[in-house]
């Protein structure tokens, strides 16, 4: 029986210990990850589903014959484990950055990993799925952004961004507002979805009711294959790995906010006139507030 509180250290044992007792399909799921666990904290569900061969279906079955609930709390217990056996807190901090690392190397280190997200999106973006979702915002009567933990908070800057050009944005970060919102969108409206794991139940619940809606949908995330781009008309691509026990990296924020940018933008640019004036207007309106 596999213990209730897997304790850190125990996830591979255990998954060696049980690899006669797993499936056949789950049995492919166990040997992938002792042969490269380093690889599968930076995998999506999907990601590993399609390493192994399988569905995300005996993933899930996979981590539950484990004893944790879904594939986020195995991924979480495997980098611990993994941090723990190296002796350092690179899994928790950045796959470079060492616990013996001096200040100065430090801030090289980080300037590099956040330079190296900008550049690892400028290579996933698409001009075509980027046009498209400007094309959308163009069109659209209202826009709606949608995101959790982190992602919400890049999600309410870029209400805020696109609000000071006189766009009419909203900005919803709690499941239950998200899905009342989404049901009640039209095919006028359009919803920009943003989760690097592209695995949020709550976003992509809200972007299935959104679509179902007749809404447009735009997803922001760095998975191609991840659970919120089947919901997503649109689907922009985000560098930077960000492993389970970095959550919120800021490497992540600034992938998403260069994308955010190239979108507004775009918009501005679509034209000019109309939104100078209403990026003036609202300027004034704050200067009072302003020594």
């Amino acid at each position: 029986m596999v213990p209730n509180n897997t304790e850190v250290g125990s996830v591979l044992p255990m998954i060696a210990s049980l690899l006669q007792s797993f499936t056949k399909s789950e049995k492919k799921v166990a040997e992938v990850v002792l042969k490269q666990p380093s690889q599968i904290i930076y995998s999506s569900i999907t990601d590993l589903a399609e390493m192994v061969g399988v569905g995300d279906t005996t993933i899930i079955r996979f981590c539950r014959k484990l004893r944790f609930k879904g594939y986020q709390g195995f991924k979480m217990a495997l980098a611990q484990e993994i941090s723990a056996s190296n002796g350092e807190s690179s899994v928790v901090l950045s796959e470079e950055i060492a616990d013996d690392d001096a200040t100065d190397i430090v801030i090289q280190k980080l300037y590099h990993i956040n330079t190296s997200a900008l550049q690892e999106t400028l290579s996933l973006l698409q001009q075509e799925q980027v046009l498209k979702a400007v094309e959308l915002i163009r069109k659209s009567r209202r826009v709606h952004f949608y995101g959790v933990g982190s992602s919400g908070v890049t999600a309410l800057d870029a209400k805020y961004k696109f609000m000071r050009i006189g766009l009419l944005v909203d900005c919803y970060m709690d499941g239950h507002m998200m899905a009342m919102d989404a049901s009640l969108l039209t095919g006028e409206d359009v919803v920009i979805g943003i989760s690097h794991s592209g695995s949020a139940k709550d976003t992509i619940q809200a972007l299935c009711l959104a679509k179902e809606a007749g809404a447009k949908t735009i997803c922001i995330t760095h998975h191609a294959r991840s659970p919120i781009t089947r919901y997503a008309d649109v689907i922009l691509l985000t560098g930077s790995r960000e492993g389970p026990l970095q959550g919120g990296a800021l490497s992540t924020k600034i992938a998403q906010l260069f994308v955010l940018d190239i979108l507004y933008t775009e918009v501005f640019r679509s034209n000019q006139v109309k939104y100078r004036e209403n990026k003036k207007k609202s300027g004034d309106a704050i200067e009072e507030k302003l020594f």
